[in-house]
């Protein structure tokens, strides 16, 4: 995955799951898609007036059933 996927995504994507501060602050988790339609996950959170990604993945089985699911 490339930094041009994530930020395609971030741009197109919506906050699926909010966190409360587990250690790190407040974070969320935000779905979105590649322009080829690749779903991709990025965990973020803010610091400050900066935009810290913490984890991205691309969601798959057992753990997700599609983009916006929990397995």
């Amino acid at each position: 995955m490339t930094i041009i996927e994530v930020e395609e995504a971030l741009l197109s994507g919506r906050i699926l799951e909010q966190y409360e501060d587990t250690g790190r602050g407040e974070s969320c988790l935000v779905v979105g898609f590649t322009k080829e339609g690749k779903p991709i996950h990025v965990v973020c959170g803010r610091r400050g007036e900066y935009l810290v990604i913490i984890t991205v993945y691309i969601p798959s089985p057992p753990k997700f059933k599609n983009p916006y699911e929990r397995g």
